[in-house]
């Protein structure tokens, strides 16, 4: 008798270890997405706040080494001198009108290097008096690198603006992202021409953050579900 009512709880106990398990993964998803709303709800306040106080570029950001994303929209500053120039295709600005840019590669002491996105590629000859040893103070956005190539690679030209499509033709080590310059001067001589303005920047969260917040509900609703479902069979059974 003892034997067989052991034999009958043996499959209840492990069905309840189960189903608490399984409630378990469902709850732990339900918080994992609720940290990915928080995420994304912090990574958008950063992405649209721009700290207009002017910061060295060291002293936020590291060469070889993936931007940090407190360090991405500040205003920074450096100096350095050209030592490539590039065009960039089918750019979008801060106004939607796509163009190709000017970027030029901006060597900083001996052995560092970013790229600047300098103007239109169509005014690139407005400063034929740019010699590769002028030393240049740069001012400007420090921006993440961009994802999606907008081009193929050739010859004096990068499909997107990041430091990774150029690894294998410099020697510098190259700062992640790149600036948008604002202003360049040689000795306290401004540069004169047209700036553009980034396309606005977006989350690199997936989703919204509505959407994340929904798929928490739906979570831990089918954690809920799976703890009733026991109770409820056997309110059925009866």
């Amino acid at each position: 008798m003892t034997q067989t009512k052991s034999n009958s709880l043996a499959p209840r106990i492990a069905s309840g270890v189960g189903v608490v398990i399984l409630a378990a993964v469902f709850f732990a998803l339900g918080m994992w997405q609720l940290d990915r709303a928080a995420a994304l709800k912090a990574s958008l306040v950063s992405a649209t706040t721009i700290d207009k106080k002017v910061v060295a570029l060291e002293s936020i950001a590291t060469a070889n080494t993936s931007l940090n994303p407190s360090a991405i929209n500040r205003s920074v500053k450096v100096s350095g001198h050209y030592v490539a120039n590039y065009r960039a295709p089918g750019q979008v600005d801060g106004y939607g009108e796509m163009d190709d840019w000017e970027v030029a590669l901006l060597q900083v002491g001996d052995t560092e290097g970013i790229l600047v996105v300098r103007g239109l590629w169509s005014e690139r000859l407005l400063n034929p008096d740019i010699q590769q040893s002028m030393e240049l103070n740069i001012v400007g956005l420090l921006h993440a690198h961009q994802d999606g190539d907008r081009a193929d690679n050739s010859l004096g030209v990068i499909s997107r603006l990041d430091s990774a499509v150029i690894v294998g033709s410099s020697d510098l080590e190259l700062f992640d992202g790149y600036i948008l310059a604002s202003s360049e001067n040689h000795k306290g001589n401004e540069l004169i021409r047209a700036r553009v303005s980034a396309e606005k920047l977006t989350s690199r969260i997936p989703g919204f953050y509505w959407q994340h917040l929904s798929y928490v509900v739906i979570w831990w609703l089918m954690a809920a579900v799976v703890l009733y479902l026991p109770f409820y069979r056997r309110k059925v059974g009866t």
